[in-house]
């Protein structure tokens, strides 16, 4: 059963051309590379197409994975590198702020639910995650990949450094300039 092989051992099936592995790739890793996605870019259909996009080009070069490396540090770096490149290209003039990796419109995914929460609490939690959402929306994109790989995927700073091809240093200083930058900006909202 594939779904009990490691990614490691589905990445050499899927280079041997076995179709099933690539399916089971697929399959584990469509969702978080659509949802790091569409955090970067904010809108639905282009974040499918560049998921789908992803993909394609992952499973071109699989002959080019490393096995000793994570293959989910390998694919998220691809998502990363052709997002950038995308959104570099100024084919991305605007980033709506909102809806929530699942494409569903109003909702921020820096939410917290609670159940004795009262409609005051709940719309002042709401803005405020509204305003972290805008906040991470200003970032330059190396910032906001890092805040979103850490903070959204739960990566470590090395595996960080390793999905975006930087030195660990490096994905250190975008999280503290990023944090840094979001902290301006949400002060500087709530000054205004």
């Amino acid at each position: 059963m594939l779904s009990e092989v490691d990614d490691s051992e589905l990445a050499r099936l899927a280079e041997l051309g076995r179709e099933p592995a690539f399916r089971e790739l697929l399959i584990r890793y469509e969702r978080p590379i659509f949802s790091l996605i569409y955090r970067m870019v904010r809108d639905r259909e282009l974040a499918e197409d560049l998921a789908q996009e992803t993909f394609v080009r992952a499973f071109n070069s699989i002959a080019k994975y490393n096995s000793s490396k994570k293959f989910s540090s390998w694919i998220f770096r691809i998502a990363h590198n052709h997002t950038i490149d995308y959104l570099r290209k100024g084919k991305l003039n605007t980033i709506s702020i909102h809806g929530t990796s699942s494409g569903k419109e109003g909702g921020s995914e820096f939410s917290i639910t609670t159940t004795d929460e009262s409609p005051y609490e709940f719309a002042e939690r709401r803005e405020l995650g509204g305003q972290i959402e805008v906040a991470i929306g200003q970032l330059r994109e190396e910032y906001r990949m890092a805040i979103l790989l850490f903070h959204v995927e739960g990566y470590s700073y090395a595996e960080i450094a390793e999905t975006m091809d930087i030195p660990l240093g490096t994905a250190k200083t975008y999280l503290h300039r990023a944090r840094k930058e979001m902290k301006e900006h949400l002060e500087y909202l709530r000054a205004s």
